[in-house]
């Protein structure tokens, strides 16, 4: 048993009852943003490796998990502490990427409370609990990728609008969230694997990175963003079948090789 387990926190589509802003709106606004299909590409090695996972099943516009709680401004929530126009994408999206507004009349402060308790804090306990569920066996280091996708070309709020992106994005907060050497192998697993590989850019890590990335508490958190183009139509959003067939073998390559070369638990 190795120490070494992924997260995917977008890929969910099942809207939660409490947000009536988002029932009925038609898939080319709802499947904007969500990580679509990344579940699926890395089931077939997290089920062969028999790793331990992480997802979940909620829509990120309910709750973003890669943001945190505070993520909010007065658009989305009443009584936020923020100005308008500060976190539109942020812990609740008030507006889509392709700036379609989701949220036109802020919520309670109460319902963004029941929303965190009720589709945020569970995930973030299942995080925390892997870590500690390799620690209590023996784990001198975790190891752990967070997994997403992105679009293929930079949008206009981007770091790099209009830009075409890498294969894969591979991001580490600037050397903060890991050891130099499990970032270096993961840039080289995904090489290997037949990927064209961008290191923090245009990501530098998201807040699931930063919350649990402490390579002086031994807890070594890295990004992976895969380019959507690979495996889907962006514009449809329905999956390429053959292709997302070579990309998930690719995938199984990479983490494969991630694998092989972690410590085990003794």
């Amino acid at each position: 048993m190795k120490p070494f387990f992924i997260s995917i926190p977008h890929s969910g589509e099942k809207i939660a009852p409490e947000t009536d802003w988002l029932k009925g709106l038609p898939e080319e606004i709802l499947m904007c943003d969500p990580d679509r299909y990344v579940d699926r590409l890395y089931q077939p090695v997290i089920e062969q490796l028999d790793l331990l996972s992480v997802k979940t099943e909620w829509h990120r516009y309910i709750v973003d998990l890669n943001r945190v709680p505070e993520d909010i401004d007065v658009d989305s929530v009443i009584g936020a502490p923020h100005p308008a126009g500060t976190h539109p994408k942020g812990y609740h999206w008030s507006v889509t990427t392709k700036g379609y507004k989701l949220i036109t009349r802020p919520m309670s402060m109460d319902l963004h409370n029941v929303l965190t308790e009720k589709y945020y804090l569970s995930f973030h306990e299942s995080v925390r609990n892997a870590y500690d569920r390799f620690f209590q066996k023996g784990a001198q280091s975790v190891y752990h990728i967070d997994a997403h996708s992105m679009p293929s070309v930079g949008g206009k709020l981007h770091r790099d609008p209009g830009q075409k992106r890498a294969d894969i994005v591979i991001s580490d907060c600037s050397g903060t969230s890991c050891a130099t050497d499990f970032t270096e192998l993961v840039i080289s697993s995904y090489k290997k694997a037949g990927f064209g590989v961008a290191h923090n850019w245009p990501y530098l890590g998201g807040r699931i990175t930063e919350l649990y990335g402490n390579p002086n508490g031994m807890r070594h958190a890295i990004q992976v963003e895969l380019n959507r183009n690979l495996y889907m139509d962006e514009q449809t959003k329905l999956l390429k079948v053959a292709e997302s067939q070579e990309v998930s073998r690719m995938i199984a390559s990479a983490v494969q090789c991630i694998y092989s070369q972690l410590p085990k638990i003794q």
